[in-house]
């Protein structure tokens, strides 16, 4: 029994896209990096959150009294939760009489996980599939995550991780003896531009993926495209060069959209990315060449 608790904000079944085959994906809660373009806010902060629908609520106010922490506020007709404040302590769901609160973030234990996961290894056997394990960061909780991947081992079932790398190298290096597939974020192959993106520099990123494809890992490099970040021909290039010289030869390109826009008014988030223009495939065809050009195997 493995008691040992991961706090999580999904667990996603029949996924397609996040590795071979037909896969259940656990997303886990936390994340060091801001993305300015993230389309999962509620995975940024390591702690559960509270998120509100301005659809249902009824200006009551009972929300305002009722929390304990003083996390609650109303300003211009609208709900305001200061997320540095509020504990999850949920009384705002209980004093809300049109359940205009929900949670985001749920602790589970590891054996829940894998007993959950399990229940669909079938699909796996047949699929060629497995689980991913992503967030968020999931290395922000690397021990826990390392249990799960250690139990998933015993069922025979494949194991790949989505990750931005930014860990220290020895948690990294733990971390990897563990996985079959790694799903890599790269956000940009330039460090200064990577701190304008996302809060930090690439420079842990870059030498955590060099150690895996020092590991014989297999690797799959992921690029959000981001409109006016790193969607020129010119960071095409820029990041063919940079995978070119560490090793890093299949590339997935993750165009820009919108998916995740909601959520920021839900946690009443600022989103940096809303009026912005959705990308599509076919409007990175010349983007995509630049990889192949440069002998990478690049796709969408």
């Amino acid at each position: 029994m493995n008691q040992e608790k991961a706090l999580l904000f999904n667990i996603q079944k029949f996924s397609i896209h996040d590795g071979p085959g037909i896969r259940t994906t656990v997303f886990f809660k936390g994340c060091p990096l801001r993305c300015h373009w993230c389309s999962n806010p509620e995975s940024q902060i390591g702690k559960i959150q509270v998120a509100w629908n301005s659809l249902k609520c009824i200006s009551c106010q009972k929300c305002v009294k009722g929390c304990p922490e003083g996390a609650i506020s109303e300003a211009k007709g609208s709900i305001v939760i200061d997320g540095e404040r509020c504990k999850g302590w949920q009384e705002c769901l209980k004093e809300c009489p049109t359940d205009s609160f929900q949670i985001e973030g749920e602790y589970k234990t590891v054996d829940k996980i894998v007993s959950e996961v399990l229940k669909d290894i079938a699909f796996y056997e047949e699929s060629g599939g497995g689980v991913t394990l992503t967030g968020g960061e999931v290395l922000q909780q690397a021990d826990v995550a390392i249990e799960i991947l250690k139990e998933l081992k015993k069922h025979n079932i494949h194991r790949a991780v989505e990750t931005t790398g930014y860990a220290a190298p020895k948690v990294f290096e733990k971390f990897l003896e563990h996985i079959d597939l790694l799903l890599f974020d790269l956000k940009h192959y330039d460090p200064v531009k990577h701190k304008e993106g996302t809060g930090v520099d690439n420079m842990i990123i870059l030498e955590n993926m060099k150690a895996a494809v020092k590991k014989g890992k297999k690797i799959v490099a992921r690029i959000p495209v981001i409109p006016n970040f790193n969607d020129s021909l010119q960071d095409a290039e820029g990041f063919s060069k940079c995978l070119n010289e560490i090793g890093i030869k299949n590339v997935d390109l993750l165009p820009f959209h919108q998916f995740g826009q909601k959520k920021y008014d839900l946690l009443c988030m600022e989103y940096k990315m809303k009026d912005v223009k959705q990308l599509h495939p076919e409007d990175l065809m010349d983007y995509q060449e630049v990889f192949i050009r440069n002998g990478l195997n690049c796709k969408f």
